[in-house]
């Protein structure tokens, strides 16, 4: 990727598809080349940005999950406006856009169906990027619990997969799920 170059798209056209101002656009561009020259972030270099904020605990594997979340051509880079879209809908975006992009984070091989096993990946790569010394100190069946509790919350039909009608719903009605699948 470092002989690629990759230009973003026009600030307006961006403006139109995130919540962020001209301003902070320019700004979050100039993070974003400073980390990234070549305008596109590759899978190893997201996973050593991401690592940096959790340098108590092992963030690869859920660097990994969120990479494939931000990577929506799935061309194994991603774009700036891929990354700001994204951005700009976990931190400004509406319930529904937020569970939206939680549900295809956890959807990891995207066939529109969460099952216990993708579930269990992504608990896992979160209590290992936590690390071991967190308080109170995690059990190691606690992945596994939360996933259980999951999808009694969310299986409705109990066909052992959540589909993103069944997790929107629940998610809106019971509120305390959000803070457990939303970022």
């Amino acid at each position: 990727l470092s002989t690629i170059r990759h230009q973003p798209e026009g600030l307006d056209q961006l403006q139109l598809l995130t919540k962020f101002s001209k301003k902070e656009l320019q700004s979050l561009y100039r993070g974003f080349k400073n980390e990234c020259p070549s305008g596109l972030v590759d899978e190893e270099t997201f996973k050593l940005i991401y690592a940096q904020f959790f340098p108590q605990g092992d963030a690869t594997m859920y660097a990994h999950f969120l990479f494939n979340a931000f990577d929506i051509d799935r061309n194994g880079a991603i774009r700036f406006e891929d990354f700001v879209v994204g951005l700009s809908i976990l931190l400004r975006g509406t319930v529904h856009e937020k569970l939206s992009w939680a549900f295809n984070l956890y959807d990891i091989n995207k066939d529109g169906y969460i099952t216990k096993e993708e579930m269990l990946a992504i608990m896992k790569s979160i209590y290992d990027m936590m690390g071991r010394y967190t308080y109170p100190i995690l059990r190691d069946d606690a992945p596994v619990e939360h996933v259980e509790k999951f999808f009694q919350k969310m299986d409705k039909n109990q066909d052992g997969v959540v589909t993103i009608e069944e997790f929107l719903e629940t998610c809106q009605k019971v509120r305390s799920l959000l803070s457990l699948v939303c970022c």
